[in-house]
């Protein structure tokens, strides 16, 4: 038996102890919109994972330039108001090859904000614009800490940008979160699908 780096164990042909998490992603519920509102998740998110991670497929909205948003909850979904400090930033480029950036985007942050906070930008209606990705959500059962979040994905915007966008920060409660809920800016998600993974 031999320790590598990090105090991970191997045994003595090589192979992982056990005991030691791989972090495989064990699928708990699939929802595919249809004209939908909202999509919301509240069952499944409990203590049996120390993380969720929450994968966007073709995401497209039937209102044009709208951007794609969460919120969480600690009374099943209830309500969606708790308070988050995030950070956004993005890099994108144009197909015309004329328009690139890198940059902190000070619009799309909270500060203890309790809104929906922004996961991708400007989303188009066109049949080739939509936006694709995943958010994780950390230890969302704990009653000790705050809980993180990091979403990244890539969307085509209507105005023909590959936008990458990035978003971290922390939800600021000590509850249980137990149920997410996903909604454009305005308008309804077109279709898409949304599949929330338990990761061991």
């Amino acid at each position: 038996m031999a320790v590598v780096s990090g105090g991970t164990t191997l045994i003595d042909n090589g192979t992982l102890d056990a005991a030691v998490p791989t972090g495989s992603l064990t699928l708990l519920s699939t929802q595919t919109a249809s004209a939908s509102a909202t999509i919301s998740f509240t069952s499944g998110i409990d203590s049996t994972y120390d993380k969720y991670v929450f994968k966007f497929y073709n995401i497209h909205p039937a209102t044009d330039n709208q951007y794609f948003a969460f919120n969480v909850s600690i009374d099943g979904g209830s309500n969606y108001n708790i308070a988050k400090t995030t950070t956004y930033f993005w890099s994108y480029h144009d197909e015309a090859d004329t328009a690139t950036t890198l940059e902190y985007r000070t619009a799309e942050d909270l500060a203890q904000g309790t809104g929906f906070q922004q996961i991708s930008t400007s989303l188009g209606t066109d049949n080739d614009q939509c936006m694709s990705g995943q958010l994780s959500l950390y230890s969302p059962s704990s009653t000790t800490f705050v809980k993180h979040f990091i979403s990244e994905n890539n969307n085509m915007s209507a105005a023909n940008f590959s936008i990458r966008n990035m978003m971290a920060g922390y939800a600021n409660t000590t509850s249980a979160i137990n149920a997410v809920q996903f909604k454009m800016a305005s308008g309804n998600i077109d279709s898409g699908v949304i599949k929330l993974y338990g990761v061991a």
